[in-house]
């Protein structure tokens, strides 16, 4: 393995997203073990890498199962030839027609609601177009954002205007959002906890009403490593884990050098004065997310890496402009001696968000010192 990389990367113009392949399989094989630990299978949430070529470490052939949150991912995953999708984003009318196009492709692919309108939007679609969505219903296990209370009426109520109208009822699905809050193991194990009971009691609540539930779909990366047990649920969905991020960091079920994600960027300048070192990479290339900013352990837009991925202690991204980012310290380091046309490495704090601002991935192989490029999926 060379010292320094540089060479590897020199005929790229910078900020470019990095993917250290060889952490991003260790995350993977990590969670997939885990799951596969309790015997239920791993829906992973494709949001996150958005990418055909990275897919196959995901999943193991074209009918395993994955999660979507945009249609654009179901459609370009479909044209590569994957078949059981799960759109985990609350569907709205206007979108039915691209969900039963994919269908008719044949991709078996389920849509999520969590209301009466979109019940009978649903009801109303499948009955003038003589066709079937499936469909889960979304529960609200902590009250962190979306989804229909696990013991409420309206749950009943809803899954009966489905069967009514011969809609499939899939099954239920819920994600403990509310783990983004966690920053100790025993939290995130009652996390954990009570997102499977919350899912159990929705489903029992189905199936004691006479509807079926073959489907019972739990997950978030903080909690998919957290399950103390997973008796009576079908499938773990996560979406993060194969990058992890500071967040997850900062939550505690990775370690910032389990990273496999990094903005490549170039120091462009120094301001003596503030002792400021200026690079290429602003919120364009970072992205804004300030998703630690809440957390024991604030990164500003990200933590600063030498070209090599070694964490520089005490530096990080403290502002962002369009084009400029600005790294600071906290540990009286001279960041004038630290040259003009260096290459760093900027760990993010939101895979998702910084993913996102970028049309593909530069995939180094550390153990083969090869690399790759992957293109992203780019829409709605």
């Amino acid at each position: 393995m060379p010292t320094n990389r540089r060479a590897q990367f020199d005929h790229i113009d910078t900020p470019f997203l990095m993917v250290d392949k060889n952490k991003f399989l260790n995350n993977i094989q990590r969670v997939k073990q885990e799951v596969k630990s309790h015997n239920v299978s791993l829906r992973p949430h494709l949001k996150t890498l958005k990418s055909i070529a990275g897919a196959p470490y995901l999943m193991e052939d074209k009918n395993s199962p994955g999660t979507v949150s945009t249609l654009k991912e179901a459609e370009v995953f479909a044209e590569a030839g994957y078949t059981n999708l799960t759109y985990a984003v609350g569907i709205t009318p206007q979108k039915l027609s691209r969900v039963s196009a994919l269908r008719d492709k044949g991709v078996d692919i389920s849509i999520l609601i969590d209301s009466m309108a979109q019940a009978q939007a649903i009801a109303t679609f499948c009955h003038d177009n003589q066709c079937d969505l499936p469909t889960l219903i979304e529960i609200d296990c902590d009250d962190h954002r979306a989804g229909i209370e696990p013991d409420s009426q309206l749950l009943v109520d809803v899954a009966g205007v489905l069967a009514e109208h011969k809609v499939s009822i899939r099954g239920i699905l819920t994600h403990a959002g509310g783990s983004y809050d966690c920053s100790t193991p025993s939290q995130l194990v009652k996390a954990a906890n009570e997102e499977r009971l919350a899912a159990l009691k929705a489903a029992s609540v189905l199936t004691d009403s006479g509807f079926p539930c073959p489907v019972i779909s739990i997950g978030s990366t903080p909690t998919a490593l957290s399950y103390t047990n997973l008796e009576g649920i079908t499938e773990v969905r996560a979406g993060v884990f194969p990058f992890f991020d500071l967040v997850m960091a900062g939550i505690g079920v990775c370690a910032p050098q389990d990273i496999a994600l990094s903005v490549v960027t170039t120091v462009i300048g120094h301001n003596t004065k503030k002792n400021w070192l200026l690079i290429d990479a602003g919120w364009m290339a970072l992205s804004r997310d300030r998703g630690t900013s809440s957390q024991k352990k604030d990164c500003g837009y990200g933590l600063v890496c030498d070209i090599n991925g070694n964490i520089i202690e005490g530096l990080q991204v403290k502002g962002a402009n369009q084009e400029h980012g600005i790294i600071v310290t906290d540990n009286n380091v001279d960041l004038s001696a630290i040259s003009v046309g260096n290459q760093l490495r900027i760990l993010p704090n939101h895979a998702c968000a910084t993913a996102s601002m970028h049309s593909g991935y530069q995939v180094y192989d550390t153990q083969k010192e090869t690399l790759e490029y992957w293109s992203r999926i780019q829409g709605w």
